[in-house]
């Protein structure tokens, strides 16, 4: 039976006044009930317009449908067969702008909440069934990825199923890429991540940490060590800067930073940790994209009295989800649009005593689409605030450019790949996800990393495939 209700089943959260005390999940998932009820929303379009939406093309109606029926174990068989990372894609990915967008339901009211759905299937299967790896096809041929993100994890995942042996280099003591570092556990719980790492491992994939190829290894070193091919996902992990004046002041931090000190490193467990970050009363964050509320909310999390993000475009421009930016009012969080930091002044001591910015007001829009902010003349004022996080984008580390001269990038740094197989110029090496298109969502990294499982699949078995033309896949993209 249909629910016709115009409205999504509420996601059960914590009281705002509660989470901004801890670092738990803000969102506690569904009920099998709820679940249930939700998913007698969805029409069972029979033209799939979802599944266009999603960038590794999961059965949506499929799952469900199953779902609806109580069948959560065929749900998760559903969605698993072409996402390996379901409990973190219905989590972190923007389904209001892909899958959910296109929903037929949301034509009048809202869409199938498609992600939560994704969410409870993957929750309960890791609940209530173990996992059972298929990797009964053996090929003696071997690959090496590198970077353990969403883009690594997806590519290693598809090429172990086919039978490769896969070994996953990852630069950090720990795998999991951005997933690990860059999102808080009060959005992205750690365990999930390292379950999902886990499943890897039990399909015969070899996880080495703190790997920095690049520096240990050259692409041509890890070829001549007997890798077939190579698969470069290796993130936008290097930070940009606002390069004004007192930004090397004590108290300003780069989102980076801020965020590892904060997710991988447990910066909240003060005094036990041995990397604290020092967060005074007033904290200001700037940028107005995912990290930036991911900071925001982190530094309330910390102690800080009050938090403010200055974004210099207006809300509207603003790239971060609505949901996180809700989130983040919910729990105080100030936000002052059309503002831009221009110097940041400091104490005696060399610390962050003030940010002084001016007001902004937009113009025509800019090559990424969005109407380029202009100073208002004669609108400078100054901001007190103890700690700055800088949180306006992020390019790829050179280290593996400069260690293979050949590698064709562009450039703002990002590698030149194509835009079905992720082919790079030198031949049997890859490319995919934020290295290549620069800072973006979970979803299409893990979609990189399954274009080049298949292209890596084809050009070790001798397929004959199509060879599309070199196209430059996004391009470095401001959050600021």
């Amino acid at each position: 039976m249909i629910n016709r209700s115009l409205e999504k089943v509420p996601m059960p959260e914590q009281d705002p006044k509660e989470r901004v005390r801890n670092f738990n999940e803000v969102t506690l998932g569904y009920t099998p009930e709820m679940a249930i009820e939700e998913a007698r929303r969805c029409l069972q379009c029979k033209n799939k317009p979802c599944m266009d939406g999603c960038p590794v093309k999961v059965f949506i109606p499929e799952f469900i449908e199953k779902v609806a029926a109580g069948q959560f174990a065929e749900a998760y068989d559903i969605i698993t067969r072409t996402n390996s990372l379901p409990a973190i894609c219905g989590r972190v990915c923007p389904q209001e702008s892909q899958c959910e967008m296109v929903c037929v339901r949301g034509k009048k009211g809202e869409p199938v909440a498609i992600g939560r759905l994704e969410r409870f299937v993957a929750d309960w299967a890791m609940a209530h069934q173990p996992f059972k790896p298929n990797t009964e096809t053996v090929r003696n041929k071997k690959v090496a990825v590198i970077g353990s993100g969403p883009a690594g994890l997806a590519c290693a995942g598809d090429l172990a199923q086919r039978g490769y042996q896969v070994t996953l280099f990852e630069a950090f003591h720990v795998p999991g890429g951005v997933l690990m570092y860059g999102i808080p556990e009060f959005r992205l719980p750690k365990s999930l991540v390292q379950a999902e790492i886990d499943h890897l491992r039990q399909m015969g994939v070899s996880i080495l940490t703190n790997q920095v190829i690049g520096k240990i290894y050259s692409i041509d070193e890890l070829r001549d060590q007997g890798f077939d091919a190579v698969f470069i996902g290796s993130g936008a992990g290097l930070p940009l800067f606002l390069n004004i004046e007192g930004e090397n002041l004590n108290g300003v931090y780069s989102a980076n930073e801020f965020l590892t000190r904060v997710n991988l490193m447990k910066a909240y467990r003060f005094p036990q940790t041995d990397t604290p970050v020092a967060i005074g009363r007033r904290v200001a964050v700037v940028g107005g994209g995912n990290v930036a509320m991911d900071a925001a909310r982190s530094a309330k999390r910390l102690g800080a009295e009050s938090v403010t993000i200055l974004y210099r475009r207006s809300q509207a421009e603003m790239p971060a989800r609505a949901e996180e930016a809700a989130h983040a009012r919910e729990e105080g969080i100030e936000f002052r649009f059309l503002t831009n930091p221009v110097r940041i002044l400091g104490t005696e001591d060399g610390w962050v005593r003030s940010v002084v910015c001016v007001k902004m007001v937009l113009g025509e829009p800019d090559a990424s689409g969005r109407r380029r902010p202009v100073e208002e003349q004669g609108s400078e004022f100054e901001l007190p605030v103890d700690t700055i996080v800088v949180a306006i984008g992020q390019r790829p580390n050179p280290l593996i450019k400069n260690a293979t001269p050949e590698l064709e990038v562009q450039p703002w740094g990002g590698i030149v790949a194509e835009s079905q197989t992720m082919s790079t110029n030198i031949p049997g090496v890859y490319a995919g996800g934020d290295v290549v298109t620069g800072a973006a969502t979970v979803i299409k990294a893990m979609g990189a990393g399954k274009q080049a499982a298949q292209a890596i699949d084809d050009y070790l078995t001798g397929k004959t495939s199509d060879d599309p033309e070199a196209c430059i896949l996004g391009s470095e993209q401001s959050e600021f």
